[in-house]
């Protein structure tokens, strides 16, 4: 039996994570639900349905989505976090599940998602951990289900090498899901993908 190495890039980001949900040093965390998922849903008027919210943090998406009839599950491994998220939903008397768990590995699910949203989680994930995350990604959609991810272009964030390009994108998931709009400032980008017939 050979010798387990332990991951600890992904061990470090972890850290990092929560650390930051500790000290309440979270950028990322606006409370401000982005323009381009009000745009999903209330100009393009997509269809009440499923969501999983892949790295959802305090649960603002998931407030704004399940405030709108959706049936909304949240994932993230930061306990803050997700303690957060569901005083926040609970505040507002939404029905929401939130886990916490690994993006990768967040247990079952019972039926497939209409949507899955990503806004930031992805990025940070090391190539291993997107390949299984492209392939959990199918395997939690249907046919004409949309993937909405938000990702940072590679950068150094703390000494850890974060972000994707858009080709690397493509290689990941153009297999399984057809790639819609796209839009980036230079720094960072958004990706609508929509899940391909079998």
């Amino acid at each position: 039996m050979g010798i387990i190495k332990p991951d600890f890039s992904n061990l470090l980001r972890r850290l990092l994570f929560q650390w930051q949900y500790l000290t309440g040093k979270t950028p990322w965390d606006t409370n401000i639900t982005p323009p381009e998922l009000v745009q999903l849903i209330e100009h393009e008027h997509f269809p009440r349905g499923r969501v999983l919210e892949l790295g959802c943090g305090t649960g603002t998406n998931a407030l704004y989505l399940a405030q709108r009839g959706f049936q909304v599950v949240g994932i993230d491994f930061a306990s803050r976090a997700i303690d957060a998220a569901r005083r926040k939903a609970k505040a507002a008397h939404a029905q929401i599940e939130f886990r916490r768990a690994d993006v990768l590995a967040p247990g079952p699910f019972e039926h497939p998602f209409d949507l899955i949203l990503d806004i930031g989680c992805f990025h940070g994930l090391d190539a291993a951990a997107r390949a299984r995350y492209a392939h959990n990604a199918r395997q939690w959609t249907h046919p004409g289900s949309v993937l909405l991810m938000y990702a940072f272009f590679p950068r150094a964030f703390y000494g850890l090498e974060l972000g994707i390009t858009r080709d690397e994108m493509e290689k990941l998931f153009g297999a399984d899901f057809a790639r819609g709009n796209y839009a980036d400032d230079g720094e960072s980008a958004w990706y609508r993908w929509e899940r391909r017939r079998d």
